[in-house]
């Protein structure tokens, strides 16, 4: 699972218009449900104690030592532009490699690990939620709600992902 990956996978399978199967991890930030491709995922942890890094970007929470690895971890609310919301204990740490570089994200809950066909996912519409656009890959449409999948190589572009990297030297 820690393997850089160049393209989304997510967003490639629907490019080609393949029917095959995705296997997401989804979570919630705010009032909506969000997923990435599971081959993204490292790992997923419990909220921990966070090192602020002075004169860090503003959706920069901190650093962690993740078994000897400093890796810089983001507020993902705060990357969408959402007011921070308070620490749960369902809180969680989402591990990614993005860009050959790996990185945290804090979403308010962690829902599942869920596979569906690439069928049923559609082009972003005009407007959605909190996110940019271009860091959608898709809207996954289930029986009973809708899924957004997250384009994480365009959500941390190269640019911000080698200024989290230059950070952690400063930490």
């Amino acid at each position: 699972m820690s393997e850089a990956m160049d393209a989304s996978p997510v967003g490639s399978e629907m490019a080609n218009g393949s029917s095959d199967q995705l296997q997401l991890v989804t979570f919630g930030v705010g009032d909506e449900e969000f997923a990435v491709d599971i081959l993204a995922v490292q790992e997923i942890n419990r909220m921990m104690p966070l090192t602020r890094v002075p004169q860090s970007p503003p959706e920069v929470e901190g650093v962690i030592n993740l078994r000897g690895r400093i890796l810089p971890v983001i507020n993902l609310r705060r990357r969408f532009g959402l007011e921070d919301g308070e620490r749960t204990s369902a809180s969680r740490i989402i591990v990614v490699d993005v860009h050959n570089q790996t990185l945290g994200f804090i979403v308010d809950r962690v829902h599942e690990v869920l596979r569906i066909d690439s069928g049923i996912v559609d082009p972003p519409p005009d407007m959605v939620c909190c996110v940019r656009l271009d860091c959608i890959a898709g809207v996954g449409k289930l029986d009973d709600r809708l899924l957004i999948l997250l384009d994480l190589e365009r959500l941390f572009a190269p640019a911000d992902v080698s200024g989290y990297a230059n950070m952690n030297c400063a930490a």
